[in-house]
């Protein structure tokens, strides 16, 4: 714990909390923490002990205090230093604050007003006393210290021991002064010296990680240089694929925020049938939160902005050339210096031919038209879960015919042909006499179907029956293959065969794979908190704040996250490196090595977010769900007392309660049981398989060599994340208000309506005024 050197005792002004803040004698923090534990068993032990110390306290106290104090806080043995912090200012918050006296915390702020170096002295812990410090203004705290080994309690307390102040503290600490002079103070807490007292001073803010690791070049490459982005990307013509996705949309907003250098940036977006691109990117700035700071800093002058930097380009990178009018691809081809490949299919399951069009034969179409270009180069956004199952350290290198499951002879290009082949044959599967057969049946026996279905209505009927056949085949057979080669679905096992033709096609491009792992809430931009959709951990994370207590999962696996802006800001480093033409092969952008976070400890997280929301809630709906940790589990205990088991049991008495006519409500809780497990399954090879530890040092090297002025626009550091503040106050908020009322089929809150349109060109003295967009130019109100 870090503490006070620089100034002379005689320099600080001590001001004992007990009496002369509080309306309450002696601050209680153990019995405040009775919820706690991890399963029923321990919960009712760790409450009796809070009892039992309660009853012996006071004979305690009267023996010996220090002997006491040590001995109240071991009941605190195995709680975590997160849950801690969190109940702290709970307690602070609902129970302390309300009885602060008026006229000591006027006395106290009037002091530190004047300038004077305030410490707050209390016999109770620091994550109570720390809300209240702040609460006042207070920079430095005497309290008691609670000793942690991997982020859980010992129930030992750290040197020096704060006392309470004894029998007649309420009689003496009457008046709302708490001022003590240091000798008195020094020989109440029977310290040795008045450095013994300084030495005990702590911050009142909550320390956040520090983790600094000095970057050492072996190879010699020269990747040491000085980088300046600005200097780089200063008017080259970049085009991004993708902008309508969650990552894609930021990259663009923070990129025209930090970067108005950038001579042009191309958006190719595809057309929707009567929806045109540039209607598409109309609709994006109208509707996305993304846009928010721009439209506040540029108002009614941000289409012009828009329009000096920004154009559309319709297009579709599926098609070859990526869909474009011949002279559009041939502009593109000589004056890109850069393509963004932020696209592709995020599902974990999708059907199978769209997994192949999106995530690989794009990629293909993108490779054809870099190798044509006069001098682009490729930024490609793939995953860092191509890995698939497989544990340890996971390198930034790009493996040509990779398997998890270390298939021999395996050819990328070859297996592409042979999913190819399949999705061809399952389409004429399903349009044989057989599948034909079985799909008219199925029709006839629907429920809501007429006895007399026949014609039109049978055959539009089997249509739709033909259509949901084929996308579950493609579907199921797509999940097996990826699972027979090592992947845990479909979406990982296509972005690795992309990786496999990068690698093997694109040799001696300029191209970089970048590996993010799990995109998730911004911590800065392009606001603090946002977030979009529910393919990442949204789902899971809504779970957890239900009454759903126990999720199978490896404890010790690191569930790896990153901020969508910590991604947005490695993308822009890495360009900068292309263009350059320093880059490597692959970046991966995580967090499992540089700022470890285990399952243990993101589920009590979690868990820990929801109770804070629960808390200021009111009613019995809120009460219950506050007292319904989430906790890790083995698969087996999992499968015995949770979910599985529970649907097993609702399926034992619908067959025995059938006369009774209960199916309706009993049917509705084996859905939502189902729905439950459907969710673990799909989550599992994150949350219990594989563990993964994604190095990412390229990105961290080229960060290294920002020149000193870009550092703080431009740098990339995850190192510095504090997964508590950025749980509980930026990440599950976020979801709460981005993504949690899609899952629940709620409308997002209400925004204030704005328009945003395209317009045909207008003449200006005589000169047709050329934007983007095929001489379009935008119109903001």
């Amino acid at each position: 714990m870090p503490h006070r050197k620089s100034s002379p005792t005689t320099a600080l002004v001590y001001w004992r909390v007990e009496g002369s803040l509080l309306d309450l004698t002696t601050v209680r923090p153990v019995a405040f923490f009775t919820w706690n534990a991890q399963t029923f068993l321990e919960r009712w032990v760790r409450r009796g002990l809070v009892f039992l110390m309660a009853a012996l306290r006071p004979f305690l106290y009267a023996a010996n205090r220090v002997f006491a104090t040590r001995v109240v806080h071991t009941v605190l043995r195995g709680v975590s230093r997160d849950r801690l912090d969190l109940l702290g200012e709970e307690y602070f918050k609902y129970k302390l604050q309300p009885n602060l006296k008026p006229d000591g915390v006027r006395q106290l702020e009037t002091l530190i007003n004047s300038g004077a170096e305030v410490v707050l002295v209390s016999q109770g812990l620091d994550h109570v006393m720390r809300p209240l410090a702040r609460h006042l203004g207070a920079r430095w705290l005497v309290v008691n210290r609670l000793e942690f080994r991997d982020g859980i309690a010992t129930g030992r307390l750290l040197e020096p021991i704060i006392r309470p102040r004894g029998l007649f503290a309420r009689i003496t600490g009457a008046g709302p002064d708490g001022k003590r002079l240091a000798e008195q103070l020094t020989r109440d807490l029977d310290l040795r010296c008045l450095e013994s007292l300084e030495s005990a001073l702590s911050p009142a803010e909550r320390e956040a990680p520090k983790r600094f690791v000095p970057i050492v070049h072996f190879d010699g490459d020269g990747a040491t240089s000085p980088l300046s982005v600005r200097s780089v990307l200063s008017g080259k013509r970049v085009m991004l694929i993708g902008v309508t996705g969650f990552i894609g949309k930021v990259w663009l907003a923070n990129t025209l925020s930090e970067l108005p250098e950038v001579g042009r940036i191309y958006l190719l977006i595809r057309r929707q049938k009567s929806n045109p691109a540039a209607q598409r990117f109309e609709k994006l700035v109208e509707t996305s939160p993304v846009f928010d700071p721009l439209f506040k800093r540029y108002g009614t002058d941000l289409p012009r902005f828009l329009g000096e930097r920004v154009e559309i380009i319709e297009g579709d990178v599926t098609e070859p050339g990526l869909g474009l009018a011949p002279e559009e691809s041939e502009f593109l081809r000589k004056k890109l210096d850069l393509i963004i490949n932020s696209s592709g299919l995020t599902d974990f399951n999708p059907d199978l031919r769209d997994a192949l069009t999106t995530n690989v034969g794009a990629v293909s179409n993108i490779l054809d038209f870099v190798r044509q270009s006069d001098h682009a180069g490729l930024l490609h956004l793939s995953t860092c879960y191509v890995a698939g199952a497989r544990d340890g350290r996971v390198s930034e290198t790009l493996r040509p015919n990779y398997t998890p499951a270390g298939v021999p002879n395996f050819d990328a290009e070859k297996e592409c042909e042979s999913l190819q082949a399949f999705v061809q044959h399952a389409e004429r599967l399903a349009v044989s006499p057989e599948v034909t057969k079985e799909l008219c049946q199925q029709a006839l026996q629907k429920e809501h179907a007429a006895k007399d279905l026949s014609g039109v209505a049978l055959d539009n009927q089997i249509r739709k029956n033909r259509i949901r056949w084929l996308r579950n085949y493609l579907t199921e057979a797509g999940t097996k293959r990826a699972n027979e080669l090592g992947w845990p679905n479909t979406y990982t096992f296509t972005k690795s065969l992309a990786e496999s033709l990068i690698c093997k096609n694109g040799d001696g491009l300029p191209i970089a794979v970048v590996r993010p792992s799990i995109v998730e809430t911004s911590v800065k931009k392009p606001f603090l908190g946002w977030n979009e959709g529910i393919n990442t951990s949204a789902s899971l994370s809504y779970l957890l704040g239900t009454y759903f207590r126990q999720l199978p999962t490896n404890e010790r696996k690191r569930l790896d996250i990153i901020p969508v802006d910590s991604v947005c800001c490695g993308m822009t480093l890495i360009a900068a490196a292309i263009v350059e033409r320093r880059n490597r092969r692959v970046y991966q952008l995580a967090t499992s090595v540089t700022n470890p976070c285990d399952m243990r400890r993101s589920i009590e997280l979690t868990s820990l977010a929801h109770r804070k929301y629960y808390r200021a809630q009111e009613g019995l709906e809120y009460w219950l769900r506050l007292r319904f940790d989430a906790i890790p589990v083995s698969k087996e205990r999992y499968d015995r007392m949770s979910a599985p088991a529970q649907k097993a049991i609702i399926q034992s008495i619908q067959r025995i309660m059938a006369p009774l006519q209960l199916r309706k409500p009993l049917a509705r809780a084996e859905r939502s049981l189902e729905k439950v497990e459907k969710l673990i399954g799909l989550f599992q090879p994150f949350i219990l398989h594989n563990e993964h530890d994604f190095v990412a040092d390229n990105v961290e090297k080229l960060s290294y060599a920002l020149v000193a002025e870009e550092k703080n626009e431009f740098g990339y550091d995850t190192r510095s994340i504090d997964w508590w503040e950025y749980w509980i106050y930026v990440h599950i908020p976020a979801l709460r208000k981005w993504t949690y009322p899609l899952i629940e089929g709620r409308p997002l809150e209400a925004r204030p309506p704005r328009n945003f349109q395209l317009t045909p060109a207008f003449p200006t003295n005589g000169e047709t005024v050329r934007t983007g967009t095929n001489g379009a130019t935008w119109r903001y109100s």
